[in-house]
């Protein structure tokens, strides 16, 4: 394949993304290769280079709490082709990814062939989504186009309800009025139809991977 492909691995194991780095090889002799080990230094790299050919996400790193990562990357670079790569294979997980936008997934459990097959696929401008994680079930997808819905900062105040934080704390964070986190409050409870901060951190809870 060209060589002139260049990927960004954004994993904050470092094994894992030598592993990425052997697989790419093995599929893309000569491609040009970047790193990044948490969501900031991502965004840091994709601002000072060209656009990447394709990014491979972990959907755990420092920065990224669950899908908020992926949604960050899709809303920033909507241009910038993502597979996530990820140790869950909850076909949940699976289907919310999809549902966010991103071009594939490939389990972290996955041999080096089948890595190497996928990113083939993918840069041949096809999605790879494992067969055997992709769920038809109504309520995961139910769930996963219910978070979807969410804009990202209201993603970031999902996630940091789901840390505990109260609303004053996150509007601190966030930079913003405590007024306007209870308006985004007031619309993630809508999205989601529940009725409190409890049902909807129990909410996100069911689609969050394990690393």
């Amino acid at each position: 394949m060209d060589a002139s492909y260049s990927i960004v691995i954004a994993d904050d194991h470092p094994l894992f993304r030598n592993a990425l780095f052997q697989a790419v090889h093995m599929a893309i002799s000569g491609a040009n290769l970047l790193e990044a080990d948490s969501l900031e230094s991502l965004v840091q790299l994709l601002e000072t280079q060209d656009e990447p050919d394709l990014v491979l996400l972990d959907l755990k790193m420092p920065g990224a709490n669950g899908m908020s990562g992926l949604i960050q990357m899709r809303a920033d670079y909507p241009d910038i082709p993502i597979v996530v790569v990820s140790a869950s294979e909850d076909a949940s997980i699976v289907t919310q990814v999809k549902t966010h936008g991103a071009f594939g997934f490939i389990p972290k459990s996955s041999d080096m062939r089948t890595l190497t097959d996928a990113l083939k696929q993918v840069l041949n401008g096809d999605p790879y989504f494992p067969a055997e994680l992709i769920t038809n079930k109504a309520a995961s997808d139910d769930l996963a186009t219910k978070i979807a819905t969410l804009t990202p900062q209201q993603y970031k105040v999902l996630g940091m309800l789901n840390d505990g934080l109260l609303n004053k704390q996150i509007a601190y964070e966030l930079n913003v009025s405590e007024a306007t986190i209870k308006a985004h409050m007031t619309a993630i409870f809508r999205k989601l139809g529940v009725k409190n901060r409890t049902q909807a951190v129990i909410m996100l809870q069911q689609m969050q991977p394990e690393s």
